[in-house]
């Protein structure tokens, strides 16, 4: 089974343009973040999904798969331990907020840290992407 033909298994189309619809307007929230590890863990492990990529099998030995497992476990317990308000506004997490979140997920401070700011530059990321601000990139992607 191809990578396209899994995902048309495992994704739902209404929530996939519900989720284009978010980016275009740059309302990408940690709940759709969680959602999209949800969908894609849906499709398999890191390691399976990576051989369904043409050419990328040789690289499979540069790759700790069972470390990444661990981060996407610890990426969805730490949003899982916020708030939904937490999820929808994550400018709202102060430090005693941080300090909750990640005893909550079984984390630590710095683990939270690292998530929000990983988090942040996504939707940088994002921003330039519907801006068509991305060498490399047809604005076209976003744009319809």
């Amino acid at each position: 089974v191809s990578l396209v033909e899994k995902a048309q298994e495992v994704f739902d189309e209404k929530q996939a343009r519900a989720l284009e619809k978010k980016i275009r307007k740059e309302e990408f929230t940690l709940e759709d973040f969680r959602d999209q590890i949800k969908q894609m863990k849906k499709l398999g492990s890191i390691e399976s999904i990576i051989s369904m990529f043409p050419g990328l099998s040789k690289f499979r030995g540069a790759i700790d798969f069972s470390q990444a497992e661990q981060d996407i476990k610890k990426t969805e317990a730490i949003i899982n331990s916020m708030t939904q308000k937490e999820r929808l506004f994550p400018t709202i997490i102060d430090g005693s907020r941080r300090l909750r979140i990640s005893r909550g997920s079984g984390t630590n401070v710095q683990d939270v840290n690292e998530l929000l700011k990983r988090y942040m530059e996504m939707k940088k990321m994002i921003k330039k992407f519907t801006k068509g601000g991305i060498k490399g990139f047809p604005k076209q992607l976003f744009m319809r």
